[in-house]
């Protein structure tokens, strides 16, 4: 999916100049928070006392209604050049990514921007939750299949669950299995 959106970048250069767009797909792309999570993300969530970026963001899951803390070690220079850009703008909301009447963006909006990613590179399925379930896939794979750990990063209750999820439930399994050759 990253890769998607790169290619969009160079066919749409503009698409670039958005930081908070950018950012958002970094939150999708390096971490299991799903988007409803990720777009009520506050500043102060992310910034330490002396405004450096913080290591983990503590983040209440809207599915669980249990805390996690989630690495953000790999966002810290976007996270730091979005900030930077923000207060370049004057924008001065408590939230990391704000809307015009101060609120945090919904997913509604959000989703606008994903089906303009993939209205330019073709793909008409692209919605939020594509990029958390290519995650959790790569997860599931680079992993060795550890089901448990895809389960668990996901905050889902079932393995059951989970494999549905990323599309290996029995039947799709089934049809896999009538596509090998097995001599």
């Amino acid at each position: 999916m990253k890769e998607h959106i790169k290619s969009v970048t160079l066919v749409n250069p503009s698409f670039d100049e958005n930081p908070k767009d950018n950012l958002i797909i970094s939150f999708l792309d390096k971490t299991p928070l799903n988007i409803k999570d990720i777009l009520k993300i506050t500043k102060n969530s992310v910034l330490k006392d002396n405004n450096d970026i913080k290591d983990y963001l503590h983040v209440r899951n809207s599915n669980t209604k249990q805390y996690e803390d989630i690495s953000i070690t790999d966002l810290k220079d976007v996270i730091k050049s979005y900030i930077k850009w923000l207060k370049d703008r004057g924008v001065r909301s408590k939230w990391l990514f704000p809307d015009e009447q101060d609120k945090h963006i919904d997913e509604d909006n959000f989703y606008l921007v994903m089906q303009r990613v993939g209205d330019l590179i073709g793909i008409n399925y692209l919605g939020t939750h594509t990029m958390r379930k290519t995650g959790a896939y790569r997860v599931y794979v680079q992993s060795h299949y550890n089901i448990s750990l895809v389960m668990s990063l996901l905050n889902h209750s079932s393995q059951a669950m989970t494999l549905k999820y990323l599309g290996l439930d029995r039947e799709s399994t089934e049809k896999m299995l009538d596509d090998i050759n097995f001599g």
